[in-house]
């Protein structure tokens, strides 16, 4: 299909095609980062991911409008957004390492749920009353996965649960930022605050990643930055009453990719606490649309 025929087709269909790139980059980066869980610790593969997404990023403010781009006030606002992203993304990819991948996805979406809560806490949004029925539905959702009370809960998993809150910190504090500051430019220090976080606690153990690793490390670095931009193209193109419930396909996409690579299974508690956490955000989508 020729790019003058894909700009006649309707937004909304548009915008489900650049969704489905962000589903695959996000899966992409999911795979990457358990396959190299085998070698590298969390903290290096947050520091390639920074590596390769930093001079990416450089490369398209400089074609976009240079230094004007990144020029920023608000750098102590940057540092503890991407404090608290950095977190997330530990987590994320600590979780990776050690449970299933549809588990991580499944207790990331809590993500919309958390950020209700500090967006009414920390920039003193209404909380009404579908945003605490989500809220709800995400607790419960998340108490049946994690299912405390019935066996030890894996590490792994409460890593996730505090890297979903780390994300939701993150998004309520880009919502402060996106009012002075390019997109580009909240990328940008994105890459190069978390870049030394990385980096650092990978020093006492370094280890380089083996020649057949490398394809995946690019895989993460390349995929971190194409998942965002499809998304943000996406919400270009239509409502996020429309776009959200497309993100829900990742779970089912990553259920699918580790039952065929790695062996894995779903639950019957992982799939009734996703469908509660779903429902949730399905009541707030519905609920803000009114």
């Amino acid at each position: 299909m020729t790019a003058i025929s894909v700009q006649h087709l309707h937004p909304a269909l548009r915008a489900a095609l650049w969704m489905a790139g962000a589903l695959l980059s996000f899966s992409a980066m999911a795979v990457g980062g358990r396959e190299l869980a085998a070698e590298l610790s969390t903290f290096q593969i947050l520091f390639f991911r920074s590596l390769i997404g930093l001079p990416l990023v450089a490369l398209v403010a400089l074609r976009y409008g240079g230094a004007t781009q990144l020029r920023t006030r608000r750098l102590p606002l940057h540092l503890a957004r991407n404090v608290s992203h950095f977190g997330g993304q530990y987590g994320w990819f600590y979780g990776l390492a050690f449970i299933p991948l549809a588990e991580v996805f499944a207790i990331e979406f809590t993500v919309p749920l958390w950020t209700a809560l500090l967006a009414a806490l920390l920039l003193r949004e209404r909380l009404t009353r579908a945003r605490l029925a989500a809220v709800a539905l995400g607790v419960a959702g998340t108490l049946v996965i994690l299912r405390p009370g019935m066996g030890l809960v894996h590490p792994a998993a409460l890593a996730v649960l505090l890297a979903a809150f780390g994300y939701a910190t993150a998004h309520t504090l880009t919502k402060k930022l996106v009012s002075t500051e390019t997109p580009l430019a909240i990328l940008f220090y994105m890459t190069l605050i978390q870049l030394p976080l990385g980096l650092i606690p990978s020093l006492p153990d370094w280890t380089l990643p083996s020649p057949e690793r490398w394809p995946w490390v690019l895989a993460v670095g390349i995929s971190a930055l194409t998942a965002h931009y499809c998304m943000a193209r996406a919400l270009r193109l239509a409502d996020a009453t429309v776009v959200v419930p497309l993100d829900f396909l990742r779970l089912p996409l990553i259920a699918l990719i580790g039952a065929l690579f790695y062996g894995e299974t779903v639950t019957w508690p992982l799939a009734l606490g996703s469908a509660l956490i779903l429902a949730g955000i399905v009541v707030n989508l519905r609920a803000e649309r009114r």
